[in-house]
């Protein structure tokens, strides 16, 4: 028997898996916003009282770096041990991962309607595959083949000082240095990130706010889904509609970036919470356009997949994929 989780800022998911029933049915399964528990521990504990199910072992994906057995979450203040979890919980192993680490350890496993194609490229076999995932923060992970399968590698990539691809990403850059100090992907690609682009065109009068937008922005517990929403369902917004395709402009060069990184011509998936909730904005031509906007590299990037995971549960199948390969 086995827990897994994908542990992130916003929400954990908590899992049970059987050894014999493998991935497609879990005995037991929970979502629980992260913010309301003290820890870890005390989140599954809540779950333990619900599902009264055993394990003995525990994989965890975690939304931070892992160092040691150790981890702390990004954008939630916890703090994490291998050997600590394991004392605590009374099993036999935990292991912490990267959450795109997770997720990249699910890639190989994700059927056709896990995904959807942005660019079908021309992938080849068992080439390095890259994983750019932008949701409440920004994670990068890849997989190289090792003898009979994909293993799975964590990054910080998310946390690299950006690149200006152009003037008006440059003199974004130089508006949210005098704001935040260094800028990394992250500060300006993925949830976090969306309002920093919007503040950009707001506070530098590119781009007015109506009064009706800044009374819901006012009122909204984050500002993200509220401007993403907007730009896709009334695209005569401008500070919207402009902060969302800024947005996509740069998660296409980053993932470019990503891909040269690693030479990912076996493809490049986008994972985390926004992407599949884009998908007309990022067909409309400005993502691939940045994507393989690498110089002498373009032709390598034309010939590159792109795929955007809809799976939400990705970050959770990997965990339990790393863990039930392991039992």
């Amino acid at each position: 028997m086995l827990l897994a989780g994908d542990i992130g800022g916003t929400k954990t998911n908590l899992a049970v898996y059987a050894a014999e029933s493998g991935l497609t049915a879990p005995l037991a399964e929970s979502t629980f916003p992260s913010r309301r528990y003290a820890s870890l521990e005390a989140l599954i504990d809540d779950f333990r009282q619900h599902t009264h199910l055993p394990f003995e072992s525990a994989v965890f994906g975690v939304a931070g770096p892992v160092v040691d057995g150790k981890a702390t979450v990004t954008n939630l203040p916890w703090r994490m041990e291998e050997a600590g979890l394991r004392a605590a919980l009374g099993v036999k192993s935990v292991k912490l991962l990267n959450d795109l680490e997770s997720i990249a350890n699910a890639v190989p496993a994700l059927e056709a309607k896990d995904l959807y194609t942005l660019h079908p490229g021309q992938p080849v076999k068992q080439a390095p595959i890259a994983i750019v995932a932008p949701g409440t923060g920004l994670g990068e992970a890849f997989l190289t083949w090792e003898r009979k399968r994909y293993k799975a590698h964590a990054s910080e990539g998310g946390h690299a000082s950006f690149a200006p691809a152009n003037e008006e990403q440059l003199e974004m850059l130089r508006f949210l240095q005098a704001k935040l100090g260094h800028i990394s992907y992250e500060r300006v690609c993925s949830g976090l990130g969306v309002p920093n682009i919007y503040a950009f065109y707001k506070e530098t009068g590119r781009c007015d706010e109506p009064g009706w937008l800044a009374e819901k922005l006012a009122s909204a517990p984050d500002p993200t889904p509220v401007i993403v929403e907007t730009a896709l369902a009334q695209p005569d917004c401008a500070i919207c509609r402009s902060t969302l395709e800024m947005f996509v402009a740069i998660l296409g060069g980053e993932a470019g970036n990503m891909a040269l990184k690693v030479l990912a011509t076996g493809g490049v998936y986008l994972g985390g919470g926004i992407p599949p909730r884009i998908l007309p904005v990022l067909e409309s031509g400005a993502f691939l356009a940045e994507f393989t906007a690498k110089g002498r590299f373009a032709a390598l990037l034309q010939n590159v997949p792109v795929h955007v995971i809809l799976n939400p549960k990705a970050a959770l199948l990997g965990a339990a994929s790393y863990g039930l390969d392991r039992l």
